[in-house]
């Protein structure tokens, strides 16, 4: 049976990809960004996952203003980086899971969630930079050490969808994988933001705070984070902090109970805070393990009443 084992959220600078591209990791200002997915990529090494899901919003490659799917799962065998306009990232070919995609499609329609089913598809810089953050750069002729299912989400043009939408879609897709009968351990990316904002009079807006809080939540209680309405992300976040409602995707894919492995977060990468952290199923026999403990020491209480009734 295949399960998904842990969550990512990561932002999808573009610049970040520029960075890497171009040699500039170790310059001090992007140095400090990549400094902090040192530890993640020892983690995935470490991890070794069978297949990534990545929630990410496309960026005018796939779709336009001519079609735009709420909810985009590719089902394809290959998904090519996109020109998003100075040419496509010299990163490789991204390698789908038809199989598995083909089964989410059913099962999580099914379950009356309306996929649009995409069998051919160019990824861009929401999808590449959190692959190259969490597994390094990767030359062309290379291959990403696991094959991708892609799910684009539209948080580009209103409406887009709510944060609840989004956690009980990732409710869904947990329950797709889990009935997959191949044996493979699965990790899911949720993308975007966190806070910023591209234009307009509050352009470069980063709030600290609302960050933060939200990557504490997303650990401890993503409920609330799920009644968040559009108008507080923008408010708070910028206009482009509507993307972290795909990190609850993620979080809703995973069991309620987590461990925060990791987290790292830093502002601004071109005009963006940097945020991410991984998140683990908690271990479910030291649960086991927990609640047994109250149980010994109520027997061991008893047995000691009963000797003082004896002596």
């Amino acid at each position: 049976m295949a399960k998904i084992i842990a969550g990512v959220g990561s932002s999808h600078v573009p610049a970040i990809g520029a960075a890497l591209d171009n040699n500039r990791t170790e310059e001090p200002y992007w140095k400090r960004v990549f400094s902090g997915f040192v530890k993640s990529q020892e983690w995935m090494e470490k991890t070794k996952p069978d297949v990534a899901i990545v929630v990410y919003n496309d960026h005018a490659s796939a779709f336009s203003v001519d079609l735009i799917p709420t909810f985009a799962l590719g089902c394809a065998a290959e998904f090519p980086p996109a020109d998003e306009g100075w040419g496509p990232r010299p990163v490789p070919v991204v390698q789908g899971h038809p199989a598995l995609a083909a089964h989410i499609a059913q099962s999580v329609i099914l379950d009356e969630f309306d996929l649009t089913i995409v069998n051919k598809m160019e990824v861009d810089h929401g999808l590449t930079v959190p692959l190259n953050l969490l597994c390094g750069k990767r030359n062309p002729d290379e291959k990403w050490p696991f094959p991708v299912i892609p799910l684009a989400v539209n948080v580009v043009m209103y409406p887009p969808p709510t944060g609840h939408r989004c956690y009980m879609l990732g409710k869904a897709i947990k329950k797709a994988v889990e009935s997959f009968p191949d044996d493979l351990n699965v990790v899911i990316f949720g993308t975007g933001g966190l806070s910023h904002q591209i234009s307009g009079p509050r352009a470069g807006l980063i709030n600290s705070k609302w960050d933060k809080a939200f990557l504490d939540n997303l650990s401890k209680d993503p409920v609330k984070l799920t009644k968040i309405p559009h108008i507080d992300y923008m408010r708070e976040a910028g206009a482009e902090g509507i993307e972290m409602v795909m990190w609850l995707i993620m979080r809703g894919a995973l069991e309620n109970k987590v461990d925060e492995v990791y987290r790292f977060y830093t502002v601004p990468a071109s005009n963006t805070a940097v945020g991410h952290i991984i998140l683990e199923n908690a271990k479910r026999g030291s649960a086991r393990k927990a609640k047994r403990a109250p149980t010994k020491v109520r027997r061991a209480a008893a047995r000691t009443k009963v000797d003082r009734v004896r002596s």
